[in-house]
């Protein structure tokens, strides 16, 4: 079931339904960076136990959950909005969704409550490749690649569902997946 897209900035990698890696079992990654010399991205559905006033103090914000971007660099806070009229300097790496932008207006927007969980999504740490390591694992079917789904869904609220509902909006060839259990064991 090889992947027949190749990846790019805005596309999702998605896991194939048994894949034991911690860090990626049952992922859905968005790709925000891709080039010969490697690759990055974020988990969007794993939820770490932290939230965002956690890491940072003067936030003002206790409400907004922090995920777990990957296993990379775990001590670096990302972020992806889906409002740059707000949130300027945000790099568009997918149609409606930015990555990153001007900080401090952030800050001062979850402040005065003008930003919401459905609008920005932060991460702890996050996902790498280095030359062709990604391609290989697509080559060894550990990956799937994406541009079928809608921006909605990267900021979805229902994590633990993220992973079937991506599989899904790919149609029916890949729709059975999404009824695989995480253990093979249990079939």
């Amino acid at each position: 079931m090889i992947s027949q897209l190749a990846p790019s900035a805005g596309k999702l990698l998605i896991s194939e339904p048994f894949l034991n890696d911690p860090n990626f079992a049952r992922s859905v990654v968005l790709l925000t960076e891709h080039s010969d010399t490697g690759t990055l991205g974020f988990v969007v559905n794993h939820p770490s136990l932290l939230m965002v006033d956690d890491l940072i103090a003067d936030i003002g914000a206790p409400n907004f959950p922090v995920f777990y971007g990957g296993p990379v660099a775990t001590d670096t806070i990302h972020f992806i909005h889906r409002c740059p009229d707000r949130i300027t300097d945000g790099e568009e790496i997918a149609k409606g969704v930015y990555w990153g932008g001007n900080f401090e207006t952030l800050k001062a927007l979850m402040g005065q409550g003008e930003v919401t969980q459905e609008e920005v999504k932060f991460f702890v740490g996050y996902s790498g490749w280095g030359e062709q390591q990604l391609q290989g694992e697509i080559k060894a079917n550990t990956w799937i690649v994406s541009d079928q789904y809608d921006p909605d869904m990267v900021f979805s609220a229902d994590e633990e569902q993220l992973w079937k509902d991506v599989i899904i909006h790919l149609g029916p060839k890949y729709a059975h997946i999404s009824n695989f259990p995480q253990n093979p064991n249990l079939n």
